[in-house]
């Protein structure tokens, strides 16, 4: 991927805006900083009061503006296009997806500091720019690094958690188990039992949600290596980045993984709020339950088929494809595979989304990933080729919104070119990304003091005499 990345991107991108611009959609540029700047929670209490005042402001002026019209489809079908949540950390369009803040990922790529030069986004810079809006420097994204390393001792009572299960349990049940056990651990439990104000919520939450995403490697990496390297596990090593760490205790210290991690780990972290775990950590959440237990539902959510798990599914199909074909597939025969896969009653994994209409951004900066690091590899020949033949396929078929491929259509590829080739575990990979938005989203819910979620449920006899009275 041939993005220029430092100091003179930087002032590339800020030109572009103005001399004098401090916002980039919404995003606050960071000037030169004291060392008093770099604690990131000090960075939150100064902008709270100025957003719990725009929210006000925001209720007052404008509640009663309507926001669109609810239809039958809708409420039939998975609430689709209904806008009813706040979730200020990411906002997804339908066209050119997603922006983490205001940026898209090209625009963190060229602005997030990086551990090597030219390399990808440190996931804990956009951990920053998810929780205060502004571009971290790297002074502060070294800070915030350090100070997750200091959170990340995993109590003893996890591990035995997690080992009361049988290994082959799967990884998602044994990772959803040790955040379980995390959960002795909330601050904000402890806080609430003892009868915290309402308006300090936000800071055990705080506390929680970096505990949380701190330990989080060290648990997910226990379950790999439980699972499939005989338990021998491998110990942290601090003075490594966030991402970094996490390979490494996978067992992974190759530099092209690392930056694989780096940049995985940074695409997953958020996709706004109406996906099934991000929706489900804020539903969980609106009842003051603690991060763990909102994060344990998420994760919950990220297991289903039709969500995090499509990842696991999309490189064993590939798989299945290469292992029924040969690796000279022709773009003929694929052409028959992928009719044989949808006459039989089943998707193309890896294709289609929920909200996008166009070509997944994350997609997008993986084949990036791939180009320059592994080119010749067959399993990445085999999905760019899934790429020239499925979207029309998909579009001939008729019944798909639509037919380009979403992020999960080239993860595994990567993941497995470097050795993580155990499919059954990318789903949890996904979860400690997912952390980062989600912890994020959860303090600002405390800071503001978003309500408790309760929407309106109907019966079909309702809808049925309401549809009656309409029509009348």
């Amino acid at each position: 991927m041939a993005f220029f990345r430092g100091l003179t991107a930087v002032s590339r991108l800020r030109s572009r805006m103005g001399h004098d611009a401090t916002t980039l959609g919404g995003v606050r540029w960071l000037q030169m900083q004291s060392a008093s700047d770099l604690d990131l929670k000090s960075q939150l209490q100064e902008m709270i009061p100025e957003q719990q005042d725009r929210l006000k402001k925001l209720k007052s002026e404008h509640g009663k503006v309507q926001l669109g019209n609810i239809t039958v489809d809708m409420v039939l079908g998975g609430m689709r296009g209904m806008t009813g949540m706040l979730w200020e950390t990411s906002l997804l369009d339908a066209e050119e997806g997603i922006r983490f803040r205001g940026l898209s990922i090209p625009e963190c790529q060229k602005v997030l500091p990086t551990a090597v030069k030219d390399g990808e986004p440190l996931p804990e810079g956009l951990l920053w720019l998810l929780l205060t809006g502004k571009v971290p420097t790297k002074e502060q994204v070294a800070a915030l690094s350090k100070d997750l390393a200091s959170r990340s001792t995993v109590p003893g009572h996890v591990y035995k958690a997690i080992d009361a299960l049988p290994v082959t349990a799967h990884p998602m049940t044994q990772f959803t188990t040790g955040v379980m056990a995390l959960q002795v651990e909330s601050e904000f439990a402890k806080a609430y039992e003892k009868g915290i104000h309402k308006s300090k919520f936000w800071e055990p939450t705080y506390e929680d949600s970096l505990n949380l995403i701190a330990r989080l490697p060290q648990v997910a990496s226990y379950v790999y290596r439980r699972i499939f390297k005989d338990g021998k596990t491998i110990a942290a090593d601090n003075t490594l980045d966030y991402a970094a760490n996490f390979s490494h205790m996978l067992g992974f210290d190759d530099p092209k993984m690392l930056e694989l991690m780096r940049l995985y780990i940074t695409i997953h972290t958020d996709h706004e709020g109406g996906n099934v775990s991000a929706h489900a950590g804020h539903l969980v959440g609106s009842a003051l339950s603690d991060p763990y237990l909102s994060f344990a539902a998420a994760l919950n959510g990220l297991a289903g088929p039709l969500h995090g798990l499509a990842n696991q599914e999309v490189l064993l199909w590939i798989k299945s494809v290469m292992e029924e074909t040969g690796s000279n597939i022709t773009t003929d025969q694929l052409k028959e595979y992928v009719w044989k896969t949808l006459k039989s009653g089943k998707v193309v994994p890896g294709y289609g989304h929920g909200v996008l209409r166009n070509t997944d951004p994350r997609y997008s900066c993986q084949r990036e990933f791939a180009l320059k690091y592994l080119p010749e590899d067959p399993l990445f020949q085999l999905v760019s080729k899934l790429y020239e033949v499925v979207p029309p396929i998909l579009t001939e078929l008729g019944k798909v919104k639509n037919p380009w491929p979403n992020v999960d259509a080239h993860s595994g590829v990567l993941l497995n070119h470097f050795g993580l080739v155990e499919a059954r575990y990318y789903t949890v990979l996904f979860g400690v990304s997912r952390s980062m938005g989600i912890g994020s989203q959860l303090i600002w819910d405390r800071a503001l003091g978003l309500p408790l979620e309760r929407p309106k449920s109907v019966t079909m006899e309702w809808l049925e005499n309401h549809c009656k009275k309409a029509a009348a």
